[in-house]
């Protein structure tokens, strides 16, 4: 949208330099300016540009949750309208690993996630949809290969046992947290493929933490 913003901004400059060399016309009589023409470019320009300001502030939002969670600093991007045309894959959001295996420090969080989020952000957490409760997990899960772990199941336990500390990162209230991080521990988990999921991800299990978050607690 910054190009479409750019495009218009050029035709006001091209409307208003066409009225500067044509301002007088043939029989000596002032041309008015182009004030409406101008004006609705300008309009435009700015208004293209809207929705990528409102991503890039709701970017820096998650990007700070993303860093209390993963203990170092994280970025978060949000999958604009062109990468969703052309995305083929079926995963919610994903972290790219270095050459040498190490997670890399930011996340790309596919459209519909990310819109999920904006929404439970700007919600009262009282009854997030079931699609928020998935987009607030998307974004501890992929906190936790930013924060090194490689595993897809150990990641997924790790997020599992953080989701309420998330869920309050983004504004609820505990209660409200705690509720939604065992919905997705009781609801959600239990449908996630087997490359996901582990037998030692419950309470005194190899991957329990022991954190107050957990939804087992």
């Amino acid at each position: 949208m910054i190009w479409v913003s750019v495009a218009f901004t050029v035709g006001a400059a091209v409307v208003g330099a066409r009225w500067w060399t044509t301002r007088v016309d043939a029989l000596g009589r002032a041309q008015p300016f182009p004030y409406v023409s101008v004006g609705l470019l300008g309009v435009l320009a700015v208004t293209a540009l809207i929705p990528g300001y409102l991503r890039h502030r709701e970017e820096r939002s998650l990007s700070a949750v993303a860093t209390r969670l993963a203990g170092a600093p994280a970025a978060v991007r949000c999958q604009s309208l062109g990468q969703e045309m052309v995305d083929l894959g079926s995963e919610l959001g994903y972290v790219r690993f270095a050459a040498n295996g190490v997670p890399e420090h930011r996340t790309l969080i596919k459209r519909g996630p990310c819109k999920a989020l904006n929404a439970y952000r700007h919600s009262d957490k009282r009854a997030p949809t079931d699609d928020e409760v998935i987009a607030v997990h998307v974004l501890t899960h992929e906190s936790m290969h930013m924060r090194g772990l490689t595993d897809e199941a150990a990641a997924e336990c790790a997020a599992i046992q953080r989701d309420e500390l998330t869920a309050e990162l983004l504004g609820a209230q505990p209660a409200e947290a705690r509720q939604l991080a065992r919905r997705y521990w009781l609801l959600d988990y239990p449908q996630m493929a087997d490359n996901y999921r582990s037998g030692g991800c419950a309470p005194g299990g190899t991957m329990d933490e022991h954190l107050a978050t957990a939804p087992w607690t």
